[in-house]
């Protein structure tokens, strides 16, 4: 269902070329191991956002307690939640529809005292459950904790562009998301929800539009006028947001999620002008390559190696650098790092320990082929099979058995991000998704350690 899709053709026949062996890669053993004030729980003054998945609540049983056990929490400004839909009449909606909306993960689905954040069983009266009640006693044990609505994603920014296509159509789909999540009015289902349900839960709004003027999932609709739309829509969120930041005297964040490939920005984004209404955006920095591809290759690599097949290859430093080259404000920057790896199956050698190589298809993984959750990675790593092999140069990492490949981030590739998220003066960090992390937070905390290690 992820939305963790690059937004650009698959790499081109180019990818099929072998290459040498990096001269950094060595083999070895598994690491163990803007200008507005966030007033975030983190140690430093960056942020870091973390993205909850609606649908993880299931077969992945990553509940919103485990953001609490894990320690998550504590080392997070911001959490994200994963994700809100707009219907075709260009409005924030809730319902049960397959494919469409589960509001029964948000809001109707009781918990028991096991399952819950503060250790009390849900009751039939109360008008709200699921997530969204697990959410505001998280926020209750964490007061620093900032909970976002993430509206949109892959599969649900279907209808972004009809919906800003207008004046008044932008003002209707505010409204209606602000009306719902903001001011808490969720619709009554089955004696759940009602007016003022989930009043004071969400502290702010994440546009998801993937992508404005340029393609995305097969059924979402983009226009040229998307650009200037975009910039209108982040304007109208912002008046909308501060209108009701008055009366309620605090400030409601708004943020965006980004795109890493430079033609997806200058179709989408008048970058300039929308970061007068952000608060801050996230930058992908992730999905550069993957077994969508036949070769296989680094999937978000802090720079790109020199010797990749791929000419003007994908990277953390070229998505950031091409945001700030066309004038993005440094400190209002998130660079997004992933909690999941990409894997190939069928895979040669080739001189290069499985890198740059072709395949016959996606690896074998828990839920989907080649998509895997750190914390399975981290087994495989110490399961005596595979071998983790970097390129320290250029700041990426893989697993290799001899014919499965897996590119993925561990805690010391983290460490070189948050060191160049602190000599670029960045925002922070933003992870997608903190259900892949281990039961104890691995990565998060390296995250927050990093950023932690130096104070603005």
């Amino acid at each position: 269902m992820r939305r963790r899709i690059l937004g650009r053709m698959a790499a081109t026949a180019a990818t099929l070329s072998l290459v040498a062996v990096l001269p950094a890669v060595t083999g070895g053993s598994a690491a163990q191991a803007h200008g507005r004030d966030d007033h975030g729980s983190s140690a430093s003054s960056y942020k870091s956002v973390g993205y909850f998945t609606q649908w993880g609540v299931y077969g992945r049983d990553y509940q919103v307690k485990n953001v609490q056990t894990s320690g998550t929490a504590a080392k997070l400004t911001h959490l994200n939640y994963a994700f809100a839909n707009i219907g075709a009449d260009g409005k924030c909606f809730e319902a049960n529809v397959a494919g469409e909306g589960d509001a029964w993960a948000d809001y109707q689905r009781p918990l028991d005292a096991a399952s819950s954040v503060d250790g009390t069983a849900d009751t039939a009266e109360q008008p709200l459950a699921g997530n969204f009640n697990q959410l505001r006693e998280l926020k209750a044990a964490n007061p620093k904790l900032k909970v976002m609505i993430s509206i949109g994603g892959w599969g649900w920014s279907t209808h972004f562009s009809d919906a800003a296509r207008t004046a008044a159509s932008r003002k209707a789909l505010v409204a209606s998301c602000l009306d719902i999540f903001v001011k808490g009015n969720l619709p009554l289902l089955d004696g759940k929800g009602g007016p003022g349900s989930a009043a004071g839960l969400f502290d702010g709004v994440d546009i998801d539009w993937e992508w404005p003027g340029s393609s995305g999932d097969v059924d979402t609709v983009y226009r040229p006028e998307d650009k200037r739309n975009f910039t209108s829509l982040a304007a109208e969120f912002r008046g909308q947001l501060d209108a009701l930041g008055r009366k309620a005297h605090k400030h409601y964040d708004l943020s965006a999620f980004l795109p890493a490939a430079p033609a997806k920005i200058d179709a989408g984004f008048e970058v300039r002008k929308i970061f007068k209404y952000l608060d801050f955006g996230t930058v992908q920095g992730y999905d550069f390559h993957g077994p969508y591809e036949a070769t296989t290759n680094q999937q978000s690599a802090l720079k790109a190696p020199r010797n990749s097949p791929v000419p003007h290859d994908f990277s953390d430093t070229q998505a950031v650098g091409d945001w700030l080259r066309r004038g993005a404000p440094a400190r209002q920057l998130v660079l997004g790092v992933p909690f999941y790896g990409q894997g190939w199956t069928g895979v040669p050698d080739g001189g290069t320990a499985g890198l740059f190589q072709p395949s016959t298809g996606p690896a074998p993984a828990t839920w989907q082929a080649g998509n895997e959750d750190y914390h399975a990675l981290k087994a495989l790593a110490s399961s005596g099979t595979y071998t983790v092999h970097r390129d320290v140069r250029n700041g990426f990492a893989w697993l290799y058995d001899g014919t499965n490949f897996w590119t993925y981030d561990d805690p010391q590739v983290i460490a070189q991000k948050t060191a160049y998220i602190k000599r670029a003066h960045l925002g922070g960090a933003m992870v997608w998704s903190l259900d892949g992390d281990t039961a104890n937070g691995e990565l998060i905390n390296a995250i927050h350690q990093g950023l932690a290690a130096h104070h603005r």
